[in-house]
Parts: structure tokens; C-alpha cells; sequence
């Protein structure tokens, strides 16, 4: 496959990019050994880049960062692609917004998906980040887009982008790789105090209205706008 001069520019921005987006996995203690990974879509280009396989967060570089095709085919690099390469491609493919996927076995999250249970919208925060519940995706084996599925299926028409893939673990989108590492962040956060929630009580639930009025907030007037 040929890759035009200004694609590969954006490949070769976005190799250091990622590399630097997964050192903060295991700095938020989300991932342990080789486990979980960060991918970004190119622009303008039916390609993603991918951490290698079975590559430990220390050796991770630029340079073993590799590019797939939004089959999950290798196109460049000296490694094998993720394992979940096909899983964050069918999303690439499915949901053209979508310029950032995540996959951790975040340890609260995680455990969450072990039972099967979404994360019921009983914090502020997971109304801001998620506008609801952190819904739970069907049991699918690792190395197909079975996965890929999954996550889409559960999160079309759904305004959180973090879905705990039951067993698994927690794939997490954003309109770019940094927003949804962000997620992946929030969700093992939110998850963690609601699980120490329910083991005092019964945590209260948010109302409706106050989720929706919370999301447009948190989406649309927090932070700082962005320069003209």
C-alpha cells in the first residue's frame, strides 16, 4: 500500500502521539504487564496507529508504534499490531466520528464487567463525562471484530463513551486517542467510588433532568473555550 507524503506526515506525529498517550495507562493504573492499548485514526486516511503486541509500556516508542488498515491489516511496522486491532477497527469503520479508542482492564471497571453490571449515574461526574450510566457490552472472544461489534452496538445512540465488555474489560472513544484515554481515566474513577458507595448503602440516583442539565454543562461551558 502506497502512503501519500502528507499522510505520512500525520502517521508520523501520531506514532508519537500514542506512544505517548499509553505511558499514561499504566501511570493511572489502569493497565499491568503488556495489557490494554491506545489507537488513533489518521486523518483523511483509512488507517490507524496501534501499540505492537505483547510489547511492554517501558520499551514503547515511536518507532514500534505500528499502522493497520481499517481491516486490522498491517500496513507498517517491524511488529504485529495489538491484538485488538480489529476490535478498534470495526469502530473506526462504524463510527466516523470517532478519532480515539482505548481498551484497560482496569481493575473497579473491570470488575464491574465481571458481573455483568452497568455503572449506575449516581455522581456529578458521571453525569458530566458520561450523561448516564456506563453501560455493560455483550461477551465476545478476543481477535476478531467481535469485540469491535460490541462496543458499537452498545454505544450508538448512547452519549457515554465508555462501555465495560462483559469479562473483559473497558473500551472507552472520543472524538481523538487523548479523549478517550481521558475516559478511560474517568471510568475506573467512577467506578472505584461507587463500588465503596454501595459497600456503605445504597447509592442515590441522579434524576433525569439533572443528568441531562449536568452533560450540557460539563460538554458545552466548562473549561476554556478554544482561541478564535
Amino acid at each position: 500500500m502506497t502512503i501519500a507524503q502528507d499522510v505520512t506526515s500525520q502517521i508520523t506525529r501520531l506514532r508519537q502521539h500514542v506512544a505517548d498517550l499509553h505511558r499514561e495507562l499504566p501511570r493511572n493504573a489502569l493497565v499491568v504487564w503488556t495489557a490494554g492499548n491506545v489507537s488513533a485514526r489518521v486523518p483523511d486516511a483509512d488507517l490507524l496507529v496501534i501499540k505492537p503486541s505483547g510489547v511492554g509500556y517501558d520499551e514503547l516508542s515511536a518507532d514500534n508504534m505500528v499502522v493497520a488498515d481499517l481491516d486490522g491489516n498491517l500496513v507498517d511496522g517491524a511488529y504485529k499490531p495489538s491484538s485488538d486491532t480489529a476490535a478498534h477497527a470495526y469502530v473506526y469503520r462504524h463510527m466516523p466520528h470517532i478519532g480515539g479508542v482505548v481498551h484497560t482492564h482496569s481493575t473497579y471497571a473491570t470488575a464491574w464487567s465481571a458481573r455483568g453490571e452497568a455503572i449506575p449515574c449516581v455522581l456529578t461526574a458521571m453525569a458530566d463525562e458520561f450523561g448516564g450510566e456506563i453501560p455493560v457490552g455483550p461477551f465476545a472472544l478476543i481477535g476478531d471484530d467481535s469485540i469491535g461489534r460490541g462496543i458499537v452496538e452498545t454505544l450508538s445512540g448512547h452519549r457515554s463513551p465508555a462501555v465495560l465488555m462483559r469479562s473483559h474489560g473497558v473500551f472507552t472513544i472520543g472524538r481523538s486517542a487523548r479523549d478517550a484515554v481521558k475516559a478511560a481515566v474517568m471510568c475506573e474513577d467512577v467506578a472505584r467510588t461507587v463500588h465503596i458507595a454501595r459497600q456503605l448503602g445504597t447509592p442515590l440516583p441522579i434524576e433525569e433532568h439533572h443528568i441531562d442539565a449536568l452533560y450540557a454543562r460539563y460538554q458545552n461551558v466548562y473549561g476554556q473555550s478554544q482561541p478564535a
